[in-house]
């Protein structure tokens, strides 16, 4: 026969005695919780809180400079872009220059073809010049083929540069009268006196050439007259402005003067020329 399981049992003593126990530790609990709640908050606001104001200075830091370094780059962009500009302006200006300065070129060209409009002329590019400062001797881009010849006369700017003393098929060679090698028989137009001018290279660099053997007459001769390509000149041309008499001294026998001119050209930039297509000796025949 089975025997009756028996069930188990706290004395009440016991259970009251635990009871207390319990409410002793959540009583302690409860006030060491309270006991360190002020020094925790303490260490936090000492702590915790300065660490997150210096995090959020740290970020409020990149954040500016990461807008600084976006608006350097836009800066950056900017600066590139109107570089860009400036250089177009730049060479489109060069390019204006360029244009109104061979503007004012063909300007005085087509205005000395006007002043000598009794002869025939072609024009001509400069394409080479000998060493030095000034266009003594150069070449031009036209040649027999079409039409030019030696001693054929050429112009510029407001009167004679020299003659054509070589000649290929599409160039020719220029001599000019400011060439140490280059004489030219010339008059003071408004006496009609005559005098030889010869080419100083050296006195170019003062800006005029020499003439010489000027026949003192009873007109005067005074600065600033014009002198011309004479009649009796071999090689050139009558009546073709070479410039005007800057000084004049008589020489020692009193018969004759002899001094400077300055150029009617500016023998230091020639880029186009006017060539006539007649030589003195085609024009001697046709007078």
């Amino acid at each position: 026969m089975r025997r009756k399981r028996q069930k188990f049992t706290i004395p009440s003593k016991y259970l009251l005695l635990i009871m207390t126990v319990i409410c002793v530790i959540f009583m302690a609990i409860t006030f060491f919780t309270d006991f360190f709640a002020a020094p925790l908050s303490n260490f936090a606001g000492a702590v915790v809180v300065p660490f997150q104001s210096g995090v959020s200075h740290v970020g409020e830091w990149m954040s500016n400079r990461s807008d600084e370094l976006k608006s350097l780059r836009d800066v950056l962009a900017e600066n590139e872009r109107l570089q860009e500009q400036l250089d177009a302006l730049t060479i489109e200006n060069n390019s204006l220059q360029q244009d109104k300065y061979e503007l004012n070129s063909l300007r005085q060209l087509y205005k000395l073809d006007q002043e000598y409009a009794d002869f025939e002329k072609i024009g001509a590019r400069v394409v080479a010049k000998d060493s030095g400062n000034w266009f003594h001797s150069f070449v031009i881009n036209k040649g027999s083929k079409d039409g030019i010849a030696v001693d054929m006369n050429v112009m510029a700017g407001s009167g004679l540069v020299g003659r054509v003393t070589e000649v290929g098929s599409d160039w020719a060679k220029v001599i000019s009268i400011i060439d140490d090698n280059s004489n030219v028989s010339a008059m003071v137009l408004s006496t009609e006196d005559s005098c030889m001018v010869q080419g100083n290279l050296e006195s170019m660099n003062r800006g005029v050439i020499t003439f010489s053997k000027l026949i003192n007459s009873d007109s005067a001769v005074k600065e600033g007259d014009k002198v011309v390509t004479s009649h009796i000149s071999t090689k050139y041309l009558p009546g073709i402005l070479i410039g005007y008499i800057s000084t004049i001294s008589a020489d020692a026998n009193n018969l004759t003067s002899s001094g400077y001119l300055t150029p009617a050209v500016d023998f230091s930039h020639l880029e186009e020329v006017l060539v006539i297509l007649d030589t003195k000796k085609d024009y001697s025949k046709e007078e």
